[in-house]
């Protein structure tokens, strides 16, 4: 009976802000356009579809929101009106009381708050959909910032995600167009993302990795967790102060220069992404801070690290690639990219994929670079590649989706950023050191040990291959026995090149350093 009224509360909830008609006039058959003009007989709506649907989200509670707020990251599924509505589903939840909150931490620690902490302030300071903040001082006299689920989160969401799970198939069955839109696949990635956002260790830990990737950068701070008070329902972290980057006046009072402010949010953020595969994915003006403390001044400052993206080797390198391609202007290469990566139909044709991302991106090189919004071009893209069913990735729509959010700060700290200009060099020198001689002798430094273990073995795995097989053939065995020993000759030849080439510049660098 609860799962029904929940069920009732959604649908009547759906019907007064006109989902319904939202989500049927995508529909093309005729029956169903005549559904559409039946359903909203003796209703009107003189708010836009978005407006409508984000309401209604707020009116069905977190779980919704949040699922707004995923939605939103998938404009390449959404119409854009739609996608830049739900975007504004942040920090619109009401908390819940501080009395309850003390409760769920002593339950998860197992002692009285005052044993606990010295000090802590029921009064909430952060409230989002899934968790909300209280600052408080642990016994030593550090100051901490304390993160605690809602309650009873757990069982509100696989009640919801069932009915979700349950409307993505009917969906699915219905529309013709749901194929390519995969419904399905889009209620699954957010119940991946829910279910590790309620998981406050996983966030914690996605947080340590962070902060030990970007130490040697300087130029992010981010929390430390204090990890014996970590638990899956709450977590605590040092307190970060710092003033919103969305505060540009009070920033710029305290002495920060916004424009070295924006190029260092472009740095980090290529950074994360290329050099370490793994990147903040929530960059909206709510989780971005910025320093004013003399010995940090101007640092940025992440918060809640709830959705993390992260990146493979190939991933990266499709990504800098196809940057660098769209630099070039050349299109037959991201056509080409498209098709070796596999999200393209093989039997796609590459010229007219080309012609449709030329189509895309060469408006926009005729207008001056800074300009030019590579999330825009991006997004077009991905909106364009629906006709050639590109199957976008959930990685790299995440990534794009933080990429809008990078160029959005950027460009509100400096209205004449280039990004494109700013990120150039740095991608060309990424690729220099993946593909160059750096990333050659990288990569044979990375494997070496396993090359140590494995080429003495190679007699022993080849006889028992043998083995395995059958007999060979005498003449096959003298002519591989002869190509064995004219590669080990061969092995040999290159290691007294390669220990003479080392003594070489071992040489020459102990007589540069020869005082003269």
């Amino acid at each position: 009976m609860r799962r029904l009224a929940r069920l009732l509360f959604i649908a009547l909830t759906l019907l007064r802000f006109g989902v319904d008609e939202v989500a049927l006039s995508g529909f093309k058959q005729r029956w169903v356009r005549l559904l559409v003009r039946v359903v909203t007989i003796g209703r009107r709506f003189d708010e836009p579809r978005g407006v409508r649907l984000r309401k209604a989200f707020e009116r069905l509670g977190p779980i919704y929101v949040k699922f707004g707020q995923v939605l939103s990251t998938r404009r390449d599924v959404l119409p854009l009106d739609v996608a830049n509505e739900l975007a504004l589903l942040q920090d619109r939840v009401p908390p819940f009381s501080g009395a309850l909150a003390v409760a769920i931490v002593e339950r998860a620690f197992g002692a009285p708050i005052g044993t606990l902490f010295a000090h802590f302030d029921p009064q909430p300071v952060a409230s989002a959909s899934i968790a909300q903040v209280h600052f408080a001082t642990l016994k030593t006299g550090r100051e901490v910032a304390v993160k605690v689920l809602r309650p009873g989160m757990l069982a509100s969401i696989e009640s919801d995600l069932s009915l979700l799970h349950t409307l993505a198939r009917g969906v699915e069955r219905v529309w013709v167009d749901a194929k390519r839109l995969k419904p399905r696949e889009v209620v699954a990635e957010f119940d991946t993302y829910l279910h590790d956002e309620l998981d406050l260790v996983r966030e914690a830990a996605n947080a340590a990795q962070l902060r030990r990737n970007m130490a040697e950068l300087g130029l992010l701070m981010i929390p430390e967790m204090v990890w014996h008070l970590c638990a899956h329902n709450v977590i605590v972290m040092e307190r970060m102060k710092g003033v919103p980057i969305s505060q540009l006046q009070r920033l710029r009072e305290a002495g920060v220069d916004a424009k070295k402010l924006a190029r260092d949010g472009v740095t980090i953020f290529f950074t994360q992404v290329f050099r370490d595969g793994f990147f903040h994915a929530d960059m909206h003006p709510g989780n971005i801070q910025v320093s004013i403390e003399p010995a940090t001044l101007g640092r940025y400052i992440a918060l809640d690290f709830g959705i993390i993206g992260t990146l493979t080797e190939f991933d990266k390198e499709y990504l800098a690639q196809n940057f660098l391609a769209f630099f070039r202007r050349d299109y037959k290469r991201v056509a080409e990219l498209h098709v070796e990566s596999g999200w393209v139909p093989p039997h796609t044709r590459v010229d007219a994929l080309e012609s449709a991302i030329r189509a895309v991106c060469e408006p926009h090189f005729d207008r001056p670079l800074k300009d030019i919004s590579l999330g825009q071009v991006l997004m077009r893209l991905f909106q364009t590649s629906r006709r050639f069913n590109v199957q976008i990735q959930p990685q790299l729509v995440l990534l794009q989706k933080t990429l809008l959010n990078v160029e959005g700060l950027g460009r509100q700290l400096d209205p004449d950023l280039d990004l494109w200009s700013t990120a150039k060099p740095f991608l060309e020198r990424w690729m220099h050191e993946q593909v160059g001689w750096r990333g050659l002798l990288d990569r044979l430094k990375n494997e070496a040990p396993r090359y140590a273990q494995l080429l003495p073995e190679l007699p022993r795995l080849a006889h028992q291959a043998l083995q395995r097989h059958g007999s060979i053939e005498p003449a096959l065995l003298e002519a591989m026995l002869l190509e064995q020993r004219r590669t080990n000759r061969l092995l040999r030849s290159w290691m007294v090149v390669a220990i003479v080439f080392v003594a070489g510049v071992l040489m020459v660098q102990w007589w540069l350093s020869w005082p003269t």
